[in-house]
């Protein structure tokens, strides 16, 4: 039992309260039953990143050890829209963007736990259907001080920020998701321990014995500063390429290295502590980055994967010679344009979308953007549409014009 509280809880912040996981792991054992453990998701954007896997690694130990694992699809809530760890209100979703993401979501789950033995359900199969009178016996059991213990709200109120009376009632709404799936668990990061201790309330209240919560650290992007997050552009995904994988995490700043050994990887806890002595020692910290972007290929691709990308990443990117790089080819004709030039801020947010303008602007001032192999510096320099052109943007940006 200890070894297995010791796995559990390793690189957990926050156990609510303190001696709650030995208690609920010893009365599921008294009881011979299966701890049911909750992960909510409101499926505001399609695709999960490795800081959605550092909550769902966490699960798959649960389930692996014979668990249940209950994922609450939060298609009602996210038509609301929760703010955590945010100054203003998250825009809300239709309810067809709801159906799309979440189906998005399920599929990826995959990369990580069991999902033929996971519970998935949604909660607008019960908040759809409570009626005014529930709605408010419901919130009759949180008070507004209560409310405003959760950080971004007393913020936001001590600066008078706009709080609309929605956003007040999210937590309540998730807290109560617990209640109807009798959880026994909430787990999530640490911008959600507001809206997991609600759930504890709120099932105390309707005689429910409370759940306890478990918040894993958050994973911070590849600019090493913010959360990562798709909106900032600062994710790996966990359906990326490869190539793109092994990329982003060779990105990262070193000071991020001890951060994914232990949150991204699935190295044992003496490979780990292997690691980190070598940096400690000296060792050059590319070599531990190609480490760990070997493991996280291997977890979500393959080893065979894994190998290939870190050849491609030297040919690519340590080899300095421009015209031995591999260049994706783009047909002319598929570009949005008519005429035989267009501006090279144009060219390149075709080329990759997934940038704004505003990020390739910045690009191209700062000498970031090559047209065979000549830095572009003016965002409105006009480019013939020729063949052979060869572009490079960015540093993983590399593309040839046919």
């Amino acid at each position: 039992m200890n070894k297995m509280i010791h796995v559990l809880k390793e690189n957990v912040d926050i156990i609510l309260p303190e001696n709650g996981l030995e208690n609920k792991l010893q009365e599921a054992e008294n009881e011979n039953r299966k701890l049911s453990i909750k992960l909510g998701f409101d499926p505001t954007a399609p695709d999960l990143h490795l800081g959605h896997a550092v909550v769902l690694k966490k699960l798959k130990q649960f389930q692996d050890l014979g668990h249940q694992i209950i994922i609450v699809v939060g298609s009602f809530t996210a038509r609301i829209g929760d703010p955590t760890g945010k100054n203003k209100a998250r825009k809300p979703l239709s309810i067809e963007d709801v159906q799309h993401n979440a189906q998005t979501y399920i599929n990826q789950l995959s990369k990580v736990i069991d999902i033929d033995k996971t519970q998935i359900v949604f909660n607008s199969d019960w908040l759809d259907h409570l009626d005014f009178s529930e709605v408010i016996q419901l919130l009759s059991k949180v008070t507004i001080a209560q409310l405003m213990h959760r950080n971004d709200f007393n913020k936001r109120f001590t600066e008078n920020t706009p709080i609309s009376m929605h956003e007040l009632v999210y937590p309540i709404l998730q807290g109560f998701d617990s209640v109807k799936i009798e959880c026994d668990i909430e787990m999530g990061g640490t911008d959600q321990l507001f809206n997991c201790t609600m759930g504890r309330q709120l099932q105390e209240t309707h005689g429910i014995p409370p759940q306890i919560v478990m918040c894993m650290p958050l994973l911070k992007g590849l600019d090493g500063k913010e959360k990562m997050s798709k909106s900032l552009n600062n994710i790996i995904g966990l359906t990326d390429h490869p190539n793109e994988m092994f990329g982003k995490t060779m990105s990262i700043p070193d000071a991020m290295i001890d951060e994914f050994i232990n949150l991204t990887t699935n190295f044992s806890i003496q490979e780990k502590q292997d690691l980190k002595s070598r940096m400690d020692q000296g060792e050059n910290p590319m070599i531990i980055k190609k480490s760990i972007a070997k493991n996280i290929i291997t977890q979500y691709h393959d080893a065979l994967s894994a190998e290939s990308a870190e050849e491609f990443f030297s040919n690519q990117f340590q080899n300095k010679n421009f015209e031995e790089k591999i260049f994706q080819p783009v047909y002319i004709v598929s570009l949005n344009h008519l005429q035989n030039k267009i501006m090279i801020i144009e060219l390149c947010h075709q080329l990759k979308n997934d940038l704004s303008k505003s990020a390739i602007r910045r690009l191209i001032e700062s000498g970031g953007i090559q047209v065979n192999n000549i830095k572009i510096l003016d965002p409105n320099e006009e480019i013939e549409l020729i063949g052979e052109t060869k572009i490079k943007i960015g540093k993983r940006g590399f593309f040839k014009l046919l």
